[in-house]
Order: structure tokens, then sequence, then C-alpha cells
């Protein structure tokens, strides 16, 4: 073996190839990297796919909070959404719309597949892909409401959970396609890699939420002039009087216990009726259950945080 394909060989196993080839395949991050997506730094880099959630989720919040400061809650929701979908580059968006047109279409299985397989989207995709934008538009114009804090709270953890998820339904569904198609490219996903991934969740939670709470205790721990003349300057408590702030802490804390909760059990019905009519999960089914998950995180985030 040469110099050079040595060199070449040595790049692709790095320990930080499997992150490049992660933010590369799933967003439109400037990552400057030659890789070779072969089926094993696929693989690799899929324990990395909660960090590129919470840098999407990042990215996302600081265009809503920069929108909201010139604009209302609606309008500066739809220019967050729409840096959502450029950073992902619509990549699960346009899985959701074929999957929507295949499962939608209530042919045979046969027939389901090669509709998803088809580039072109159907009518029950655009419907599909209308309504969920509505929907996370709608979402994110309450959580602006709300505060900075609320906001970034769903926002740093919703794109996290929804990709955790798609390593476990990667792990623990079978390929409808039989190896071929981009799911394929992922068979053999092992439980390192899937725990991998559990545990960058959890840590980026963590890191996500856990400032948010030290600042509410931290707030309760004032008297109360000092914490009313701090709550005004920090939008994400909203207290009007220190009884807010306990209240602020419980509904931050319940969100930060169910919505892994809901991420598993709604990603796993959801796995399980995809699988049940097409005898398995696709690329395709990949990129719906993170949109899909997405938008039931921030309906749960709305619902806590109302």
């Amino acid at each position: 073996m040469s110099d050079e394909s040595k060199n070449k060989q040595n790049e692709q196993s790095g320990p930080r190839q499997p992150i490049l080839a992660a933010f590369q395949f799933l967003t439109r991050f400037p990552v400057r990297a030659e890789l070779d997506f072969t089926p094993e730094l696929l693989r690799r880099s899929v324990r990395y796919y909660p960090l590129v959630g919470a840098a999407v989720g990042l990215s996302v919040w600081a265009a809503a909070v920069l929108s909201a400061w010139l604009l209302p809650p609606l309008p500066a929701a739809v220019l967050a959404l729409i840096v959502w979908v450029w950073v992902t580059g619509g990549l699960h968006l346009d899985g959701w719309m074929d999957t929507a047109d295949g499962l939608l279409s209530y042919r045979p299985r046969e027939k389901m597949l090669e509709i998803m397989k088809d580039s072109r989207v159907g009518a029950m995709g655009v419907l599909a892909c209308v309504l969920l934008l509505m929907l996370k538009a709608s979402l994110l114009a309450s959580l602006l409401q709300g505060g900075v804090w609320q906001t970034g709270a769903a926002l740093l953890t919703a794109p996290v959970w929804s990709r955790w998820f798609m390593t476990r339904a990667m792990r623990l569904w079978p390929n409808a396609r039989q190896g071929e198609g981009l799911a394929g490219q992922f068979r053999g996903l092992g439980a390192r890699d899937a725990r991998g991934a559990t545990a960058w969740a959890i840590v980026l939670t963590a890191a996500a939420l856990l400032p948010a709470v030290l600042l509410i205790v931290l707030l309760a721990m004032l008297p109360a002039t000092d914490a009313l003349s701090q709550t005004a300057a920090l939008p994400g408590t909203e207290a009007a009087h220190r009884g807010r702030i306990e209240p602020a802490l419980a509904e931050l804390l319940l969100y930060a216990c169910l919505h892994p909760v809901l991420a598993w059990a709604a990603g796993t019905r959801a796995a399980r009726w995809m699988s049940a009519k097409l005898g398995g999960l696709t690329g395709d089914t990949y990129g719906a259950l993170n949109e899909g998950l997405e938008a039931a995180l921030l309906l749960l985030a709305v619902l806590i945080f109302r």
C-alpha cells in the first residue's frame, strides 16, 4: 500500500471523521472534509446524531431570538423555521413527504415502496409538508410568546431526541428494501454506537437545561425585590413575582423528564406502524420519524410552558 493510500485510510478512520460525517450528511454546515461515505463510516457517525441535533437547535434558537427582537412572534417563528429547513437542507422533510405519499396511498406494500422511491412529490406529500410546517410555525410562535428560555429549552432538546430515536430505529427495525437504499447503509449498526447516541442525548440535554434550572433556583434564593428586578431582564422566567419562580422550575423539570419518554413512546408507536405497513423501515421513514418527533416535542413544550 502506498504512503498516499495509507494517509487517506488513516484520515478516514480518525476519531474526528464520524463527527464530520454526521454533520456533512445531515446538515448544510460548512464542514470542509473530503469523506468517503462508506457504510462503516456512516454507522460510526450515528452516535453523533444528537450532537448534530443540538447544533441545529442552537442555530434555530439564535435565529428565533434575533427575529423576535424585531418582529412579532408569528413572523419571527416563520423566519426561524426557514433557517431550520435551510440548515438541514430539507433532508428529513423530503423523507416526511415521500413517506406520506407512500403510506397514505393505501396501496400494497410493493407499490408503497415504489411510490416512496419516486423523486416526484405527490398530493399527499405536499399536504403533509404544508400541515407540518404550519404546525411547527405555530408552536414556535407560542414558545416565543412565553420567553427566551422556554423557546431555548424546546429547541435545544427536541432536535436532539428526535435524532436519537433515528439511531434507535436504525438498530431495532429491519430494512424494508432488503439491504437496498439508504437504510441498507446502516445495516448492522452496533449496540455501542446506539449507546453512544443515548449518552450524547443525555449529556446535551443536561447542558441545555441545567443553566436554566440554576438560574431559576438562584432567583428563588434572592429577596423578592432583587428577583423582580432580575426577572424583568430575563424573559425566560417571565415572573411577575417570586411565586412564579417555583412553578417555572417545576415546568422545566417536568419537561426534562417527559420529553425523552415522549420521544421513545411516540417514536416506537410510529416506527411499529410504519414497519407493519412496509415490512421494515427505509431512509425516508427515518426522516419522517425525525420530523414528526420534532413537532411532537415542540407541542409538549407548549403544553407545559404555556
